[in-house]
């Protein structure tokens, strides 16, 4: 995940870590689109509400962690 982050903001993936606000480094409503739809074609389902309202690496981990549960049950 933080290296496709990493690729759709164009910086390093160490420019960045787990808990940094993914706005304050690059990332604009147009890019999380992008990696939204990249993540749906995966089997993801998070909409761009959830993603945006924690904007952090370890925000989202969280979130598809507990999607992936939830589907598991």
């Amino acid at each position: 995940m933080h290296e496709q982050i990493a690729q759709v903001i164009d910086e390093p993936a160490d420019s960045f870590g787990p808990d940094d606000d993914l706005m304050d480094v690059g990332l604009d409503s147009i890019r999380l689109m992008i990696l939204v739809e990249r993540w749906r074609s995966g089997g993801m389902h998070l909409g761009f509400v959830e993603l945006a309202e924690q904007p952090t690496v370890n925000g989202w981990w969280a979130l598809m962690t507990a999607q992936k549960e939830s589907l598991a049950r």
